[in-house]
């Protein structure tokens, strides 16, 4: 049984409809990755499965429970964090209060030395405001948040995004500690041959559908895949604008 699985999931916007019917499933221990353009539908899939935004219709299955009708709080009890785009951390509370906060289902604390084994430099910013982290300690801040809540998924959109290349190789360096450690991971990456290089199985959405699904080479040797994402093949900016829809 997956540790979690999606069937036939459907999200609207008011009259919009952005999710059309997406089956999934991630298995524990697993890095899966869910790639497509902007608008595809990524961060709402993230953003439905956490409770953030309601699923219409379609189930929601973690650890063989339904939970599409939980509230938020109730699936990060469950075992689900999330680290939103954008990190949204609370910049004018200390590092310290920012963990705490992320630890609140758990009602301890003890966490924190667990974080700072994969994060040590906060350990030496407790005290410091969020707000005066860089953008990639900030990003570190976000994880350990949602560490703290001691998940069996951590769902992962775009962890990259605004980071130097030094920084986002070293968030996915510890992304894959996680992993091994076991952390099961679902991730929304805009760097797709990082994403690829790091996940066991990818999802690619288009236009809030499932356009593709494999393993990492078989997508990444997929034509089309190959000439929206990675610069290759012929005549590749006019295929692009009739794959995405940008005609």
């Amino acid at each position: 049984m997956p540790l979690l699985e999606i069937r036939g999931l459907e999200t609207f916007y008011g009259k919009i409809k952005v999710l059309h019917g997406i089956t999934i499933a991630v298995t524990e221990g697993q890095i899966a990755t869910v790639l497509g353009s902007n608008g595809a539908g990524k961060t709402t899939l993230l953003r439905t499965i956490s409770g953030i935004v309601e699923a219409e219709y379609g189930q929601i299955i973690f650890r063989g429970q339904r939970i599409e009708r939980l509230d938020t709080d109730r699936i990060v009890q469950a075992g689900i964090a999330h680290v939103p785009q954008g990190r949204l951390i609370f910049s004018e509370l200390t590092v310290e209060e920012n963990l705490k906060l992320g630890a609140y289902t758990q009602r301890s604390h003890d966490g924190m030395e667990t974080v700072f084994s994969y994060f040590p430099l906060l350990k030496d910013r407790l005290a410091q405001y969020a707000g005066t982290l860089s953008g990639g300690e900030q990003q570190m801040l976000a994880i350990s948040r949602a560490l703290m809540s001691k998940p069996k998924l951590i769902l992962l959109d775009e962890p990259s995004l605004g980071l130097s290349p030094k920084l986002v190789q070293e968030i996915f360096h510890i992304l894959k500690r996680l992993n091994e450690d076991g952390l099961t991971i679902l991730l929304v990456e805009q760097n797709v041959n990082l994403a690829l290089d790091i996940c066991d199985y990818a999802y690619v959405l288009k236009n809030g559908r499932i356009f593709l699904s494999g393993n990492p080479e078989k997508v990444r040797q997929e034509e089309l895949v190959r000439e929206s994402y990675l610069g290759e093949g012929k005549g590749k900016y006019i295929k692009r604008a009739k794959i995405w829809g940008r005609q």
